[in-house]
């Protein structure tokens, strides 16, 4: 029987919607008929998959769950439900266990209550961007095989929990025991993972909203957003704490400030981890995307690292880090990618981990650390409205543009992800999102006076396609 998706459903890194309008419980049987037709088919005669399911705190997550493991089942395969958890518990129910050969999580994210959707693993690889519209064109043709596969409920939490601890291996719990860490769970799926981990760590721990509400009564659970940190900034002032980490609503991205208040991007973390990591793996590649800062990608160099920027997206960043055999990566909006002494996933509860050991083995705070990174003068990531059919041919005449001769030798071009600009004035970035119908700006300098140039360069760019900057859109 065929089988139609809302047109906004399938996007390039996931499956979302909003519960009751675009997605709902047929959609989640069709994208277990259609997974699960695939690996019975890429698997062949040889044994039964096995998909790993778990699913975060939001209210319409059982319920998607439900269905989902009727189409996983009904296509032939056998599932293990891990339950409610962090995204980045379920990939590793995938990644560490060898007979798992898929896995999928039902989560929504940072995104408002009412959304929810897919993230999904096929035999190690991220499954994204055409492999979500094979899905598609599968459910349309009615193209399923058929079969009756088996459910079994496991527990993995403590077990998880247990890995992430090996972040530590080799440092002197001593040298913790004066630790003092605030963490902010947003009533996000992590909580519940939190309060097991924080319990086992050395040194002293404060831990907010740890308790999973899908509607997220506190605030937003969004670490990039600078207002969602107020919480723990307050925490980490009132009980002068050496620095404070949050999470997002499933668990996968970080946030974090030092013991003064300040913001650590998700670049600057990438500085910490790769300052850490080099110690050990001189001339390790380090990925990061292009919407980093530049000081990132020197400090990867003045630590012995080769520094590649590549395009932004998880799903995207995870392949480069197969290619590359890179150990470490990251992006702005905070995944971070350890594929040292871990699996290669995101997954931010392990980056907090990795935070205090990085602090404990370089000998430095993690305000010092803040402190000693360049004082860049950045933009926000500025989205604006474009509309669909526009947003690529936009940027596809901004790059003729700019590599079309009439540009000052001076301004160096780098198209690995829409048009990022050199100058000496610093660097800005035009790229066109792959999940919105918007355009996404970002520029940084040494200077105010370098930074309005660069951002008039990014207007006159858009004048020249007939747009402009406009309000900024949310995500």
């Amino acid at each position: 029987m065929a089988y139609n998706f809302h047109p906004t459903v399938l996007r390039e890194y996931d499956i979302r919607g909003i519960i009751g309008e675009t997605l709902g419980p047929d959609d989640a049987r069709a994208i277990g008929r259609g997974f699960g037709t695939l690996l019975v088919r890429d698997i062949g005669d040889r044994r039964v998959p096995l998909v790993a399911v778990g699913y975060d705190g939001r209210v319409s997550s059982p319920m998607l769950e439900h269905a989902l493991v009727e189409g996983l089942t009904s296509a032939g395969c056998n599932v293990r439900c891990i339950g409610m958890g962090a995204t980045p518990m379920l990939y590793y129910a995938e990644a560490s266990a060898e007979e798992v050969d898929g896995g999928i999580q039902i989560t929504g994210s940072h995104n408002p209550a009412n959304y929810n959707g897919f993230k999904m693993v096929f035999r190690g690889r991220p499954f994204f961007g055409g492999d979500i519209q094979t899905l598609g064109k599968m459910a349309a043709a009615g193209d399923w095989v058929d079969g009756a596969g088996t459910v079994e409920k496991v527990e993995i939490l403590d077990e998880y929990v247990d890995r992430m601890l090996g972040a530590l291996a080799g440092i002197d719990a001593g040298a913790l025991s004066s630790l003092k860490v605030g963490w902010d769970a947003g009533n996000g799926a992590a909580g519940p993972a939190l309060e097991k981990l924080a319990a086992k760590l050395p040194g002293e721990h404060h831990l907010l909203y740890t308790d999973v509400d899908g509607n997220f009564p506190n605030h937003h659970p969004d670490p990039t957003v600078e207002a969602n940190l107020e919480d723990l900034k307050a925490l980490v002032a009132e009980k002068s704490l050496d620095f404070g980490i949050a999470f997002d609503g499933d668990g996968d991205r970080i946030g974090a400030i030092d013991g003064e208040g300040r913001v650590i991007w998700g670049d600057q973390l990438l500085m910490i981890y790769a300052e850490d990591l080099l110690g050990k793996l001189p001339n390790a590649t380090i990925i990061a995307d292009v919407k980093a800062s530049r000081a990132l990608f020197d400090h990867v160099k003045e630590h012995g690292g080769q520094p590649l920027m590549w395009k932004t997206g998880h799903s995207l960043i995870k392949s480069k880090m197969k290619e590359t055999s890179s150990p470490l990566a990251g992006e702005m909006s905070g995944h971070v990618f350890f594929a040292d002494t871990y699996y290669g996933f995101d997954d931010a509860l392990y980056a907090g981990v990795r935070l205090i050991a990085a602090s404990a083995r370089l000998g430095k705070s993690v305000s010092q650390l803040r402190g000693e990174m360049p004082p860049m003068l950045n933009t926000p990531e500025m989205r604006f409205q474009v509309d669909e059919s526009r947003k690529f041919a936009a940027i596809d005449e901004v790059k003729a543009r700019m590599t079309g001769g009439g540009v000052p030798d001076h301004f160096e071009v780098n198209s690995t992800d829409g048009v990022r600009v050199n100058t000496p004035d610093g660097w800005w970035l035009l790229r066109a999102s792959n999940t919105q119908d918007v355009l996404v700006a970002r520029a940084e300098s040494d200077t105010e006076e370098g930074l309005e140039r660069l951002m008039g360069q990014i207007d006159e760019q858009l004048a020249l396609s007939g747009l402009e900057r406009g309000e900024s859109v949310g995500h």
